[in-house]
């Protein structure tokens, strides 16, 4: 479940949050909590998983508590049983200001009986959950990020046991948070093992999902370690995908701003320094030379331009086109090479955008008379997060009966008209904004509409009235004689 699916529920709020407070403790018991934390940069991926006990009949839903930080960060969550791939359904019910969590439901595929078990998995993309230590860097430094989280995993039931792993991606770990006055076990609290620290195991712990049990037991951990990759941000994005049904074209643009989130040049850049690094294949990890970028296949016409002009440092390997419905995995490759290496802190604006053919894309329902087509939300970029994005659908002029359905609601959504040359009335515009996206937010929008056969005359029309126009303006002016004497 995407962090956009969140609304504020107030009326739900007074109506049910209490009750579900004050009887999750009743209805369910952690045999086990084992939290698996994958750090990274721009994203950090978090695997939890509930080994859960019923305390009574029908016991069917689960309820999960955030804390105020992890819940700003979370982007993405979803719930599913373990070793099966289907999710489970998911119920926001927002920020509970008595205990001062946010609470999610997840029901479960089949009630459980009085001492029945399940094992419930639950995944989550932070983003901006890092930052870069030391904030800044000389060009030849390392680069080294730092990461907090709550050292408990707070639940509304009571647990019998708990413990937290973190792993780093490289074994070089500078330091980590070794808590002290932990009441809820008699061994070391923290332990490391090459590239991966643990916390616990726990004992005992009651529910948690209290202001008082954060007050008073809840303590920060920080881990400081080695990242040898860009931190990549996209700030903000600008996508427009425009059908044309007479060019049997769909073109994608995608403006980006694209921010390096690591530490801050200190010094001066060298352009000798940097070539050096490159020959031998030791750039520092905070300067980011390129990305590779998987587009769709069969796509034609690409073009990646910047503010100077176009950049042909890049290079494009296409694939054909795949018939729809099939399931082969292949790509067109863009090794993109900005004009410039972008540095710690550094920003880089570009304009990447391609042709492809309408048919890979739209398809026509005969029964409704609707032309169908989907549109990818974004280019997945991995390890990036894109922190604003706005996605503009442009459709043929005169369409109607317009629908359309997002893998994931929006922010904000609109349908306005879009104006360009030889238009008459206008085209329709759809606009959708979304915030934080990651490579999980993948999925096509579905557009339906109806174009009338008038609508198909409109560009012919209006390309023999001007045709017709300058030739009636040429002879008027052929046959004006603005001479004051005749000759």
């Amino acid at each position: 479940m995407p962090r956009h699916w969140r609304a504020p529920l107030s009326l739900l709020f007074s109506l049910f949050v209490l009750p579900i407070c004050t009887s999750a403790a009743n209805s369910f018991e952690n045999t086990a909590i084992v939290r698996t934390v994958e750090l990274g940069g721009a994203l950090v991926h978090v695997t939890t998983t509930y080994a859960v006990k019923a305390l009574e009949d029908g016991s069917s839903v689960y309820t999960l508590a955030l804390g105020e930080q992890e819940h700003a960060r979370t982007s993405w969550l979803e719930a599913k049983l373990k070793g099966q791939p289907g999710l489970l359904p998911l119920g926001d019910f927002g920020y509970h200001p008595e205990s001062g969590v946010f609470l999610y439901t997840v029901d479960l595929p089949k009630a459980l009986d009085t001492n029945g078990t399940a094992n419930l998995v639950v995944e989550t993309v932070l983003t901006h959950a890092t930052y870069p230590w030391p904030r800044e860097a000389a060009q030849k430094d390392p680069q080294s990020l730092k990461y907090s989280t709550d050292l408990f995993v707070i639940s509304p039931y009571k647990t019998a046991v708990q413990r937290t792993k973190i792993r780093s991606p490289t074994p070089t770990v500078h330091s980590y948070t070794d808590p002290e006055d932990i009441e809820f076990t008699t061994d070391s609290v923290v332990t490391k093992s090459g590239a991966t620290i643990t916390y616990g195991p726990f004992y005992d712990i009651p529910p948690s999902a209290t202001q008082d049990f954060v007050d008073a037991k809840q303590k920060q951990i920080t881990i400081h370690y080695d990242y040898e990759f860009p931190i990549v941000e996209i700030t903000k994005l600008e996508r427009t995908a425009e059908i044309s049904h007479w060019g049997a074209n769909l073109n994608i643009e995608n403006k980006i701003d694209l921010h390096n989130a690591g530490p801050r040049l200190k010094g001066h850049f060298s352009r000798l320094e940097h070539q050096t690094q490159s020959y031998f294949g030791r750039t520092s990890a905070h300067i980011l030379p390129g990305m590779n970028l998987m587009l769709p296949p069969g796509i034609h016409s690409a073009y990646y331009v910047d503010q100077i002009g176009n950049v042909s440092t890049s290079h494009l390997r296409t694939v054909p086109s795949v018939p729809k419905g099939s399931n082969a995995n292949s790509y067109s490759l863009l090794e993109l090479r900005p004009r410039y290496p972008v540095l710690g802190g550094w920003n880089y604006s570009f304009t990447l955008g391609w042709d492809s053919p309408l048919e890979d894309y739209a398809g026509y329902d005969s029964a409704t008379g609707k032309y169908v087509v989907g549109i990818p939300l974004l280019t997945p970029m991995p390890t990036a997060v894109v922190d604003e994005a706005e996605i503009k659908i442009i459709l043929p002029e005169g369409a109607t009966d317009i629908d359309y359905f997002p893998p994931y609601p929006a922010l904000s959504e609109s349908i306005t008209k879009h104006i360009t040359y030889l238009d008459t009335i206008g085209r329709p515009q759809i606009t959708l904004k979304y915030r934080d996206l990651t490579d999980k937010h993948t999925g096509n929008i579905y557009v339906t509409y109806k174009v009338p056969f008038r609508a198909h005359l409109q560009k012919p029309l209006a390309v023999a009235t001007a045709f017709i126009g300058v030739f009636i303006v040429a002879l008027a002016w052929k046959r004006v004689d603005i001479r004051i004497r005749r000759k």
